[in-house]
Parts: structure tokens; C-alpha cells; sequence
């Protein structure tokens, strides 16, 4: 619970996330809220390379590497800009975005990127408190503090190490107040507020604890945050794509409209077909909504990638693409024996990733305790009934009944 907070409330807040009721009208004289139009103010955009439209043009090729990890080309690019612009913390808060996406694939669990992610967004943090230093109403500082103290914040919390993401969290969230002028500037600055506006409303319907905390926050507005989203998915050009990011997961986990889901999902995975994490999220959309054909054969390029040792393609992947693939074996083909061998794989892969709790893991054997029994091999079935029986944690869950029915009814089989 702790982590799932700190997370939430760290994301809101990078990224400039502007805390503020929408019923102000002082601080969004920036913003339509029905168009949701951003206009620009000229005097602060000036100068600014955060929104240098050339810098941009330069490197929209290298951030769609980043997203599609060919990490190299893009931390190359970056590099360049970095020589170019070597007092400035774009160029490094870029390489630091680059070592979080090497970490998300593996659902944050590797710990290899670390060093060099808290390395970058520390770097970004000393050029951007040079350039506040200068000017305190210097709205692209502020920026880039609250953004990578933000996700600073993130990873610490996701390592459970809570007093430096409380305190990194503090120094986002002091950074993003200060910054609140400069909201009209770009959808960019869009991205965080758009997150707290729904996230703040969603955690207050969902974590009835967490309500004496969200006291000290402004109101916010789950249909604006929606609006926001979409708006800063369309036109952001930093903040684009994690804004698509975000409204596939709010889709597809807590508003439950897989349809809308699917089709920002499908977005990023053809755009980005090389993302394993994209990839994975389409896959399985696809899985749950019944398209098997186009599940199946994103499955078998996930498994194919993971084969040839793509960067990203990793035993998560790996663990979804396997299950997938067992489930329309068994269910679609009637191919007994390859079900077994993808589900044996998937259970191979939940191991290798340190998640036994998972699913996908438990359905796995249940699935494999199933077609022994249907192959007349009882004492595996048995066996694979065992481990169903010991792994869920519901003793109310179908599953949980299921094999304790069968173990009852087979308890003389050896």
C-alpha cells in the first residue's frame, strides 16, 4: 500500500504536476477545459529548450528509439545534445528516461539500471537549480526539478526505500507549486496535472484510508484527467507517449473499458513494435477481448525476440506471450501436448522473474493439472493440483476448490 501511494502520488507530481481544483479560474486562465487549449506565452516560451521546436525535430528520432529500445541510437542523439547544450538538464534528464525504460520491461524488478538512473536525474537536478538560482520564475527549471525529483521519488519508493522517496517526493511537489505559472506554456506541463486530476479522485473512491491524507490535496476531476490525457497524447512531445501509456493502463485497470484500451494499446505497440512492454499490454488485451489469431501471433514475436536476446524482451514478456500462446493451444488447436509445453514455459519464465504469485503461474498448473487428467495421468494431475492448492492464497477462489476437490476425490492415486 505504501508503495502503490508514493507511486501514485510521485507521478502526479513529476512532470509538473499542477496541484490545483479546476474550479480555479486564476490559475487555469491558460486552459479551455472543453478544448482544452494551451496558449502559449511568448515571453516565457522564448529561449526555452524544452520547446525549441528545432531541438524537438532533432530529436524525434531518437526519442522514438528510446521507445522502441534501440537504446543506443538514442542515448547517441542524446549525447550529441548534451555536448551541444552541456549546462542544461534536457540532454540528461532524456538519458535517465532512457535507463527507466530499461528497468520498466521487467515490471522495475532488475536493479542493473539503477546506479546510472539516480546518476542522470541527479545531473539533471544540479543544471536545473543553476538556472533557478538565476531566475526563480524560470518556469523550464522548475520543470525538470519537479520531473526528476519525481521520478527519482518513483524508484526509491519501488525499492521501498521510503525516507528518500518522502523526501525527493517533498522537493517535487515544492517545485511544481512554484512552477504552477507557467502551466499555460505547453501541453508538456499538461501531463502531471492531468495525472493528479484523476488519480486524486480514483484513489479517494477506491482507498477509503488513504481519504485524511487526500484532505490536504486540492479537488480533483477524473473526467478532466481523462480529457487532459488524451489531449497531451495527441500534442505532447516529451510527455506524449507516457500520456499513452498511462491512459492504456487507466483503461484498461481502472476504468474497465478494455475497447478504449485496446485501441491505445494497438497504438504504441505498431508504432513502437520493438517495445516489449507495448507489445506485451497489446497482447494481452487482444488475449482477454477473444482476438486470438492477432494474440497468437504477437505472442510468437515476443517469444521470437526474447529467443534472438532483443534488449527488453525478458522473462515477463516471455511469461505472458508462453501463456497466451498455451491457452489457444489447448482451448483453440486441441494441441494438447504444445498447451503443456507453453504452459510449462510460462511457469519456467514466472520463476525466472520472481513471480510465483502471479496468474498467470497459478493458472498455469491448473491448466497442466487439467490436461493430465484429461491424458488419464492422475498422479500428475495430482501433483500439478498440489501446487495450485499451496500457491492460492483465496481459499474461496474457484481454483483454490477446484483442486482441493480433486485432491479429495484422488487422495488413494500415487
Amino acid at each position: 500500500m505504501k508503495k502503490f501511494f508514493f507511486t501514485i502520488f510521485v507521478l502526479s507530481s513529476s512532470l509538473l504536476a499542477v496541484a490545483q481544483s479546476p474550479t480555479d479560474t486564476t490559475a487555469m486562465r491558460h486552459v479551455t477545459i472543453e478544448s482544452i487549449e494551451v496558449i502559449p506565452e511568448a515571453t516565457r516560451v522564448k529561449g526555452m529548450l524544452l520547446l525549441n521546436k528545432d531541438v524537438q525535430y532533432e530529436l524525434e528520432g531518437a526519442v522514438d528509439n528510446m521507445y522502441n529500445f534501440k537504446y543506443e541510437l538514442a542515448e547517441k542523439q542524446f549525447k550529441s545534445i548534451r555536448r551541444r547544450y552541456p549546462d542544461h538538464p534536457l540532454p540528461y534528464f532524456l538519458m535517465g528516461l532512457s535507463q527507466w525504460w530499461k528497468i520498466v520491461p521487467t515490471n522495475i524488478q532488475t536493479l542493473q539500471h539503477d546506479d546510472l538512473f539516480f546518476s542522470y536525474m541527479d545531473s539533471t537536478i544540479q543544471k536545473a537549480e543553476k538556472m533557478y538560482d538565476k531566475d526563480e520564475k524560470d518556469f523550464e527549471a522548475s520543470f525538470f526539478l519537479a520531473a526528476a525529483y519525481g521520478f527519482t521519488a518513483r524508484l526509491h519508493s519501488e525499492r521501498s526505500n521510503w525516507r528518500k522517496a518522502t523526501v525527493a517526493s517533498k522537493r517535487s511537489l515544492e517545485y511544481m507549486e512554484r512552477a504552477k505559472a507557467g502551466n499555460g506554456l505547453s501541453p508538456e506541463f499538461l501531463f502531471g496535472e492531468a495525472l493528479f486530476n484523476y488519480y486524486s479522485v480514483w484513489i479517494h473512491e477506491n482507498y477509503t484510508m488513504l481519504r485524511p491524507i487526500l484532505a490536504f490535496f486540492p479537488n480533483g476531476d477524473k473526467r478532466l484527467g481523462l480529457k487532459q490525457l488524451r489531449y497531451v497524447a495527441n500534442t505532447g512531445f516529451y510527455t506524449g507517449t507516457e500520456s499513452k501509456t498511462f491512459l492504456m493502463k487507466i483503461y484498461s485497470n481502472e476504468e474497465g473499458n478494455l475497447k478504449e484500451a485496446l485501441k491505445v494499446s494497438q497504438d504504441l505497440a505498431l508504432k513502437y513494435p520493438d517495445n516489449a512492454y507495448f507489445q506485451r499490454f497489446y497482447a494481452r488485451l487482444l488475449f482477454v477481448q477473444g482476438h486470438f489469431t492477432r494474440a497468437e501471433r504477437i505472442s510468437e514475436d515476443i517469444l521470437a525476440k526474447l529467443d534472438q536476446k532483443m534488449p527488453g524482451y525478458e522473462a515477463v514478456s516471455g511469461r505472458y506471450a508462453s501463456y497466451i500462446l498455451a491457452y489457444i493451444s489447448q482451448n483453440k488447436y486441441r494441441d494438447l501436448d504444445k498447451a503443456k509445453k507453453y504452459y510449462q514455459d510460462a511457469i519456467m519464465y514466472a520463476e525466472m522473474s520472481n513471480e510465483r504469485e502471479s496468474g498467470y503461474f497459478v493458472n498455469s498448473y491448473l491448466n497442466l493439472a487439467r490436461i493430465a487428467d484429461q491424458q488419464k495421468d492422475k498422479s500428475t494431475a495430482k501433483r500439478y493440483y498440489t501446487v495450485v492448492l499451496q500457491q492460492t492464497d483465496d481459499k474461496k477462489s474457484a481454483n483454490y476448490k477446484e483442486a482441493k476437490k480433486y485432491l479429495k476425490e484422488n487422495k488413494k492415486v500415487k
